[in-house]
């Protein structure tokens, strides 16, 4: 069963049993991988569905972090609460530990010694560990680092 069928399967779960916000925020996913695929012109592989769940987190987090600022909580907790669901979907991310160990390793790697060798450490870490690294942890650790 491919990513996006699993999707599907479980949006008819929540319909099912009743769970609106997994139902409805499944459904706005659903709906983002539908609008992902006309604007490519051809099926989404697993790959592309995965960013396209990862751009709805972000977004939820731009949106949570401005109803906050807003004062405007009950807001702010259903887009966490989304991005809680959503995050289920996502391979698990490495730890902050992890990362850098991976920064480390980029920089034995590439020979990197100063800050002007800051891309090609991002470019290592980022090519052996697509989509379950975060880039901006990974920039903070390696301008330390640099």
């Amino acid at each position: 069963m491919g990513f996006q069928d699993q999707i599907q399967a479980d949006l008819k779960d929540a319909m099912r049993s009743g769970e609106t916000l997994k139902r409805d925020t499944l459904r706005m996913l659903i709906a983002a991988f539908k609008n992902e695929r006309i604007a490519k012109g051809e099926d989404l592989d697993d790959d592309a569905a995965l960013a396209v769940v990862r751009k709805g987190v972000k977004s939820r987090r731009d949106s949570a972090t401005q109803y906050r600022d807003a004062n405007r909580p009950e807001l702010a907790e259903k887009e966490e609460a989304e991005i809680a669901l959503l995050e289920g979907y996502l391979p698990k991310m490495l730890s902050e530990d992890e990362t850098a160990a991976a920064v480390d390793a980029a920089i034995a790697e590439t020979g990197a010694s100063a800050k002007s060798d800051m891309g090609k450490v991002m470019k290592a870490v980022m090519a052996k560990y697509p989509g379950i690294v975060d880039g901006k942890l990974v920039n903070q650790l390696a301008s330390q680092k640099l």
